[in-house]
């Protein structure tokens, strides 16, 4: 057994780089997990929540939504921050504050209070979003991107899951509120680690963390220029413009140092970029969606199948190995895509990747037999998590680096948004279209059938984005290019 875990410790070392590389990843990973795994729990203890409170679908629904409300109000001014202050402290920072949130959950002896918490829980948690964007692009070359975010993102199937099992299971076992408590002990782990073991990168990606067997990044000759420490481009996503004819949009170069910009003239100009705002309302429609399986998921496999809580465990774990393989490997294809001449595919990947949801849920929503189900859910589940990598990657490339904060803080605030509306969405659709009984899964089905047309919605927005891909990526590119004073 020992030799089996290290010999998956080498590949996986070995799969993203090297120790210094892995220790990076796996750090902005856990993350992201941290924030996930309170999500996941939430939707776990859904039945002692309603039974200990009272409460019901659109409540439940409720504890979701103020968290991601506050989080999208509160992560504005932080992608404000993310551009001009060091980053690790920034995050380390809202770590402290998020572990006293989930106690103050813990604790909660009311409705009341635990949605107050929540609130407070959200606006903490905010911070993840453009805090990660702009590490993962200062840490890593733009060709590559697609697939670190894979690995990246992975933090959050992972911790989806470990909330909804660990969670779920200890909410059996004990209470709601020890699940809770061992997810803030988690939380002050993970801030000691990263306070001891996260560099804080250059701007621009000057000394980049790169693999065994390349050089260090280019380095550039400080001069009287605004952008000294412009990163180096030329790697497979802007290799592949070149003689092709592909022209920026001259209206959209900066000429201006981005830092100096106030949040109203960088969002102005953020929302000018055509492939960027395409980005922003597909991430924004597939977290809508993903937002409500999770509120609603855990819900819906027992009513729909009968399983008991504890029955859940297997399925859940299945779809959720579906939903990792599927996140690590959309970066990955996207990634060989581009180097095979497809500049377009971190654009086409995720449009396949949402229209390929919709059609396997269907057949998976319609069925009362969990055998029959699965692999339905595993392939969706796989699709729905294999679109973000190659979206989140793409954001990076046509935004300048100088504002990849404040534009994640622009997606994030759009994206909480959507998730902070989906939970209550969800929830009162299922009250409305229930029948049956409290046990009935009618509701719940009808709701995710409907829900199921943004999906296709969302891959017919990604295809007609893909053509301004090209010029606005070489647009970002120009923008970056030293200018003498």
């Amino acid at each position: 057994m020992r030799a089996v875990v290290a010999w998956a410790a080498r590949w996986v070392i070995g799969a993203v780089g090297g120790p210094a590389r892995f220790r990076i990843i796996a750090v902005l990973a856990c993350v992201l997990a941290l924030d996930a795994a309170d999500k996941g729990t939430v939707g776990a203890v859904a039945p002692e929540l309603k039974e200990s409170l009272g409460i019901g679908n659109t409540e439940l629904g409720s504890l979701t939504a103020v968290s991601s409300a506050s989080a999208a109000l509160a992560v504005i001014p932080v992608g404000v921050l993310a551009d001009r202050v060091r980053r690790v402290r920034l995050l380390t920072a809202s770590i402290v504050l998020w572990v006293l949130a989930m106690l103050a959950g813990g604790l909660a002896d009311s409705y009341q209070w635990l949605l107050l918490s929540r609130l407070a829980l959200g606006a903490v948690s905010a911070t993840a979003g453009p805090t990660l964007s702009s590490l993962i692009g200062d840490f890593f070359p733009p060709g590559e991107r697609a697939r670190v975010y894979g690995f990246i993102l992975s933090g959050e199937m992972l911790g989806v899951g470990f909330g909804l099992l660990v969670g779920g299971n200890l909410a059996n076992l004990l209470s709601w509120r020890a699940a809770f408590f061992v997810l803030a002990v988690f939380g002050m782990l993970l801030m000691i680690v990263i306070a001891r073991t996260l560099p804080e990168p250059a701007r621009g990606g000057h000394g980049r963390s790169r693999p065994p067997g390349q050089g260090p990044a280019a380095g550039r000759r400080p001069s009287a220029v605004w952008d000294e420490t412009a990163p180096s481009r030329s790697d497979a996503v802007h290799f592949a413009l070149r003689g092709r004819g592909i022209e920026p949009d001259f209206r959209l170069i900066l000429r201006r140092d981005p830092a100096r910009m106030s949040m109203w003239e960088a969002a102005l100009y953020i929302l000018r970029i055509r492939t960027n705002v395409v980005l922003i309302i597909a991430s924004a429609v597939g977290y809508f969606f993903f937002a409500g399986l999770r509120s609603f998921g855990v819900l819906f496999l027992d009513r729909q199948y009968g399983l008991a809580a504890a029955a859940v465990t297997g399925p859940a774990l299945l779809v959720g190995l579906g939903a990792l393989a599927g996140v690590l490997s959309g970066g990955r294809v996207a990634d060989h895509l581009i180097r095979r001449g497809r500049l377009d595919a971190r654009m086409t990947v995720p449009a396949v990747a949402y229209l390929t949801t919709a059609v396997f849920f269907v057949p998976a929503l319609l069925t009362t037999s969990t055998a029959t189900a699965l692999p339905f859910f595993l392939v969706a589940a796989g699709c729905l998590a294999a679109a973000n990598p190659p979206l989140d990657a793409a954001r990076l490339d046509v935004v300048h680096f100088r504002l990849w904060g404040r534009a994640e803080s622009i997606r994030t605030f759009l994206r909480m948004g959507a998730e902070a509306v989906a939970p209550v969405t969800f929830g009162f659709l299922a009250d409305l279209l229930g029948s049956g009984g409290a046990r009935s899964a009618q509701g719940l089905q009808y709701t995710f059938l409907i829900m199921l047309g943004p999906l296709v919605a969302n891959a017919v927005i990604l295809l007609h984005g893909r053509h301004s891909y090209p010029r606005d990526v070489a647009t970002a590119t120009a923008s970056e290019k030293p200018r003498v004073r």
